[in-house]
């Protein structure tokens, strides 16, 4: 909050706050500042105090002024929309939508941590939630002398770490994805699965179905390589089959990128109906499908996949243990078809050439010796308590949800706009993920994604209740 005891005046508190949030990102490119009379109010200052703060912004060249309009987050770069004329009305509206320019503003807001709260905006596990023992013992194996030797002064094998693809092979057969280890590739994250796919199959203009709401990296990411986004609605069984049908006959997809299992941020899981439909378009239309399997270890086995009903043919299966184990660790791998899988490993070569060995046969070690397994069951039951606690608060705060509760995330109406409730919570403390954020446009929303393994804390729904009547 301001202090009237600080050696820096009123004025340069307030600026240098804004300023802090848009070179963060917090607040994107061609987001409006509230009026002179509603920041004052929220600040508890006067209407002077904010005027010579916006003004030193400007100054500073990082907002705009609009003539009767108010002050905005300037963009050097606005997004131009462009709406097909031949598009059914539905499709039309959605093709409407476009990612901020500023690729990067969409990521960076959801890495900020404002304070050390508990932030329910982020999207992993707190840290002492995944702290273990085993991890450093992995690490230990791999460093003695004479393994480091082997591992660290020649170049990896390209594909990735050959005992780990066995490992992760045996365990994909777990959950009825057919991969032999000559199939699988390592990554640096699953963040670079998605991107090597895209690379591979894709060139600049390629019309790309992704699902919304979804996850804001995705719709950044394909805009800054020159996709064409087609959003398509996430229902609770799966995609919106007849908005895929529509865009299936009018732009030629190359690509569906979809989170079947506990997707972000609703939760839902695919149905195997939906999941048979969605293959025998991408048979009848000849486009792959990618099958981002981020949450594979909070998800029960029998969940359906569309991987294992199609065998690897159109689909590639991708994920990480970010959200589980070590998200430094950086360890993502993705399986396809084996023609397919070489010309995902030469896009691999031409990026990383290889992947750290070290870590990939430490988590080898992990999986092998069942440590990931009871890990992983640990954190299930953890998140189930967790959960049912965060959805209390949130309910009895007058929040809805529009999606069951189910995984890390819950999709939480709070019927007030959120990009506005975002600020003003940012100012206690606290980040949000608001609803805007999973949209390809960013259109205003009530909605807000809540992490339930960091939303138990009764402090947290007390301000918000507040902050949120304020509006």
């Amino acid at each position: 909050m301001l202090t009237r005891t600080s050696t820096q005046s009123l004025t340069g508190q307030l600026a240098d706050r804004l300023a802090e949030r848009i070179r963060t990102r917090l607040l994107p490119p061609g987001a409006r500042l509230p009026s002179v009379r509603e920041c004052a109010r929220q600040q508890g200052v006067s209407p002077y105090t904010v005027v010579a703060a916006y003004d030193q912004l400007l100054a500073q060249g990082l907002v705009e002024a609009r003539r009767q309009r108010g002050f905005y987050v300037r963009d050097a770069a606005p997004a131009q929309e462009e709406r097909p004329s031949n598009a059914a009305p539905m499709v039309a509206q959605m093709m409407a939508s476009r990612v901020p320019a500023d690729a990067s503003s969409l990521i960076r807001s959801m890495f900020h941590r404002p304070s050390d709260k508990p932030q329910p905006g982020m999207g992993v596990f707190p840290p002492d939630w995944m702290s273990s023992t085993f991890m450093p013992t992995a690490v230990r194996r791999m460093t003695s002398t004479a393994a480091l030797q082997e591992l660290s002064l020649q170049y990896g094998e390209p594909a990735g770490d050959a005992a780990l693809r066995r490992s992760l092979s045996n365990k994909l057969m777990g959950i009825n994805v057919p991969a032999a280890p000559d199939q699988i590739v390592t990554t640096v994250g699953a963040t670079h699965a998605l991107d090597i796919v895209s690379r591979t199959l894709l060139r600049a203009g390629d019309p790309v179905m992704v699902e919304e709401p979804g996850w804001a990296l995705e719709f950044a990411r394909l805009e800054a390589l020159g996709m064409r986004i087609l959003p398509v609605p996430r229902r609770a069984d799966g995609p919106d089959l007849e908005v895929m049908a529509q865009y299936c006959a009018l732009h030629s997809p190359k690509l569906f990128v979809s989170v079947s299992v506990l997707h972000n941020p609703t939760g839902y899981s695919l149905t195997p109906g939906s999941a048979h439909r969605v293959l025998k378009l991408a048979n009848a239309h000849d486009f792959h499908i990618v099958e981002d399997d981020t949450y594979s270890h909070l998800a029960p086995e029998h969940a359906t996949r569309l991987s294992a009903l199609d065998g690897l043919q159109r689909t590639i299966y991708v994920s990480g243990f970010a959200k589980i184990l070590a998200p430094n660790w950086r360890i993502g791998f993705l399986a396809a078809s084996p023609e397919l899988k070489e010309r995902l490993l030469e896009t691999k070569l031409l990026a990383t050439l290889t992947t750290p060995t070290l870590f990939e046969r430490a988590l080898s070690w992990c999986i092998d010796q069942g440590q990931l397994r009871r890990h992983a069951e640990r954190i299930r039951i953890r998140l189930d308590g967790a959960r049912g606690r965060a959805v209390k608060l949130a309910m009895s705060h007058g929040c809805t949800f529009a999606s069951e509760p189910a995984g890390l995330f819950g999709w939480v109406d709070t019927g007030v706009d959120t990009d506005a409730l975002t600020q003003r919570m940012l100012d206690q403390g606290y980040l949000l993920a608001p609803g805007s954020l999973f949209h390809a446009r960013r259109p205003p929303s009530t909605m807000m994604r809540i992490n339930f393994a960091t939303s138990q804390d009764a402090a947290f729904w007390k301000v918000f209740s507040k902050v949120r009547a304020e509006l």
